[in-house]
């Protein structure tokens, strides 16, 4: 029976090692029994050298972006921060805005949305400028004002 009509989605390289695998594989005869100990190499020997495949396989799918859209690249992690053992706080960019959003088991709340921002790198500022706004000053002014309404 043919493996392709077995498993009709497998790529063309599986294919070609089933093929090989199955060409080297030759029946021993009744009388020559091998030993236990070279058999058992012989099987692990050949399941590294299949996994291995297996592997460089799965990294060229994934160096060559063989598995393109897979993933969104309209949303993007900004920043997060733990506040709890299982909670998060994370800033997530989508288009042109910043959703702040409360992550805990089984749940994910929309805390607030800004306006995106340009994030400074350190390196490019200047000792005597204003301090730049931080996001924890900001965080703790919106959940104030959220409270006290």
């Amino acid at each position: 029976m043919r493996l392709r009509s077995f498993f009709p989605a497998m790529p063309a390289a599986l294919y070609a090692l089933a093929g090989i695998a199955h060409a080297a594989a030759k029946p021993l005869p009744a009388a020559s029994a091998p030993s236990s100990a070279g058999g058992l190499l012989q099987v692990l020997l050949g399941l590294i050298v299949v996994l291995g495949l297996m592997a460089a396989l799965a990294w060229v799918l994934r160096r060559f972006n063989g598995l393109k859209g897979m993933g969104n690249a309209d949303i993007r992690v900004i920043s997060g921060v733990s506040v709890g053992n299982r909670e998060r706080v994370v800033v997530v960019e989508v288009a042109d805005q910043w959703i702040v959003v409360g992550v805990a088991p089984g749940r994910v709340n929309a805390l607030a949305t800004m306006q995106k921002q340009e994030r400074q790198q350190p390196a490019t500022m200047t000792p005597d400028a204003p301090p730049a706004k931080n996001f924890s000053n900001w965080l703790a002014q919106t959940l104030d004002k959220r409270n006290g309404q």
